[in-house]
């Protein structure tokens, strides 16, 4: 029997429910397809890690070919070349996925292909878990207490070994077929990615090699160290997980062995989990709400009056704000492709609640320059932090960046890394320059509105801003 395995965001060979299936009936013909709505950061990291499970695949002697064009044509070209006998993939839930999954069991149903398809990126099947009045969970909490009340921990059945493949599927895709460099991922002129891979492995063995990493020397401390960007206590696996490098699964079943066997602090583990159930809520979310990228999840907020100020989004989108928690924040994602989860809280607050300008425009600039961009997660983030959201932050509360920064970077060790003009000037003037003495400015070597600028709003003034905007808008 020959198979068809389609993979989506699923790049890695351990733990994944369709490819097990397939080494378990026949050959396996595995092929990927360049998806047309990917952002330029998740591009690089795409390509990178194709290579790796290009490598791999080789080593077991069997070929992934690359193709790009409609999916359907690409699926039933090759079905029909080799004479498939099945098709299977993982499925993908946000909402074009759905979509493009339904469209291609209707296709292959009129060709008489058989077809087979898994869930193997998340913990659950969404369109499965209901509340007690069997509609969708609308509150994180109440959602990941009733789905931890039944998970248990499991994997997927162990690999096959892989028999070997008596056609060639790259010739059998035709004028479908591309090389890696073909698909044309990476960024040139200029080269914008230059600096990512000091800072990441893209693929399932760098994959795996974070998770150990993060078991070994990070999750006991996770509870609190999380919330500070310069301790590097998070796992780092988000830009793993999203083009599926490593499963869901087995991070929960390892993480669930260790806090049993006494391995992993039980509060830290459990906390960590928590944000893996964040992961599933958000993708759950946009299952049940397809239109979240575009609308915002509370009605009421489809009037609110966002500005349209292209200066305050370009300072914010180069690390211009003069808050150097901000712009700290900014400049990581513009040269590693990634930002620190409690920095991206405080710079979304920052661009919808202190400039007032649209979450969409952050969903946006985060889509394009994540190496993590998922779309459930950017979206479920961004409405969150604007309070329109499914279990939103509320309206009122708005992150100063004065006393974040101050909170969790006390010593600046994550500023001055990514603001270095700063490097200089003493902590107490740290997050607060525009109020330090001109002889500690100039000792610093800091030309306000030159080498750093002032700030672009004022915290006060701005808050105020926003809270009475936000009243209205509750209001009616």
């Amino acid at each position: 029997m020959k198979v068809v395995y389609w993979l989506r965001q699923d790049l890695r060979i351990q733990s994944n429910y369709a490819l097990s299936h397939a080494c378990a009936v026949g050959e396996v013909y595995p092929v990927f397809i360049a998806p047309q709505n990917t952002g330029g950061a998740s591009k690089w990291w795409l390509h990178q890690s194709l290579k790796s499970l290009g490598d791999a695949y080789q080593s077991k002697d069997i070929a992934l070919a690359l193709a790009a064009g409609d999916p359907i044509e690409c699926i039933t070209t090759l079905s029909n070349a080799l004479h498939a006998d099945l098709v299977v993939w993982n499925r993908v839930y946000t909402p074009d996925g759905i979509e493009l999954g339904e469209i291609m069991r209707n296709a292959l149903d009129e060709l008489n292909i058989k077809h087979r398809s898994f869930n193997s990126q998340l913990l659950l099947e969404p369109t499965k878990v209901f509340n007690k009045q069997g509609t969708p969970f609308k509150v994180f909490t109440p959602f990941w207490r009733h789905c931890r009340s039944f998970l248990e921990p499991q994997t997927a059945p162990k690999l096959s070994a892989f028999k070997t493949q008596s056609s060639d599927p790259i010739a059998a895709l035709g004028s479908h077929s591309r090389s890696l460099d073909e698909l044309g991922l990476t960024p040139s002129n200029p080269d914008w990615a230059a600096e990512f891979s000091e800072f990441w492995s893209p693929g399932e063995a760098g994959a795996q090699a974070q998770w150990q990493e993060f078991m070994d020397d990070s999750v006991d401390d996770y509870g609190d160290g999380r919330d500070f960007p310069a301790l590097g206590k998070t796992s780092g696996l988000s830009p793993h997980l999203a083009w599926g490098e490593i499963s869901p699964e087995q991070i929960f079943a390892e993480c669930c062995v260790a806090i049993d066997s006494g391995q992993a602090d039980a509060v830290n583990a459990n906390k960590f989990l928590s944000e893996i159930g964040w992961r599933e809520f958000c993708s759950y979310l946009l299952c049940h709400f397809p239109h979240l990228p575009e609308q915002a999840f509370n009605a009421k907020f489809d009037a609110f009056p966002w500005q349209q100020n292209q200066d305050y989004l370009k300072a914010w989108q180069q690390g211009k704000t003069g808050y150097p928690i901000v712009d700290a924040g900014m400049r990581e994602l513009w040269q590693s492709g990634y930002m620190h989860n409690r920095v991206r809280m405080i710079v979304a607050s920052f661009l919808t609640k202190h400039l007032m300008l649209d979450w969409r425009e952050g969903a946006d600039w985060f889509w394009d320059t994540l190496l993590d961009a998922d779309l459930a997660n950017n979206t479920a983030g961004w409405q969150w932090a604007a309070g329109c959201g499914a279990d939103a932050a509320p309206y009122f509360r708005i992150f100063n960046p004065i006393l974040q920064g101050q909170k969790f970077d006390k010593r600046g060790e994550y500023v001055r890394q990514w603001v270095p003009e700063l490097a200089t000037i003493p902590d107490k003037w740290l997050y607060t320059p525009w109020e330090a003495p001109v002889e500690v400015l100039e000792q610093s070597n800091v030309v306000l509105g030159s080498t750093y600028p002032m700030p672009v709003v004022d915290h006060k003034q701005a808050r105020e801003l926003a809270l009475s905007t936000y009243q209205q808008m509750k209001a009616g």
